[in-house]
């Protein structure tokens, strides 16, 4: 059996809004409560669950997406006036990236992960 990547536990300080969060402004459905967790689905079949805990370490979170729907999340992050940046150091604030010939962005979700939506996979190239 090949090995596929199932779930990830992402911890945070509420679960209720970082996974409501994270649902809306990437355009999923509602998270569903599994146990101790908060699950949102991704299309790949991979599920992001959400817990609540004490203390939050940051993590990097990465989404694959197509161009329409970058532009999808694109506009719910201006239109919540959320900061963006071009580069994982937020160093550039209110740009896009064109790494690897596609586009590509990062946002804080309220428990300050930060997150990453992109055109083309890392290191793919133009």
């Amino acid at each position: 059996m090949p090995v596929h990547f199932d779930h990830t536990l992402i911890n945070v300080e509420d679960k209720q809004v970082s996974a409501h969060f994270v649902a809306e402004i990437l355009g999923l459905g509602p998270p569903k409560p599994y146990g101790f967790f908060l699950v949102l689905q991704a299309d790949n079949d991979v599920s992001l669950d959400f817990v609540d805990v004490d203390a939050v370490r940051r993590q990097h979170d990465a989404f694959l997406v197509s161009d329409a729907e970058f532009d999808q999340i694109m506009e719910r992050v201006r239109s919540r006036q959320i900061t963006y940046w071009a580069d994982p150091f937020q160093r550039r604030p209110g740009e896009v990236n064109t790494n690897d010939g596609g586009r590509g962005m990062y946002w804080e979700e309220p428990s300050g992960h930060l997150l990453e939506v992109i055109t083309r996979h890392d290191g793919s190239g133009s």
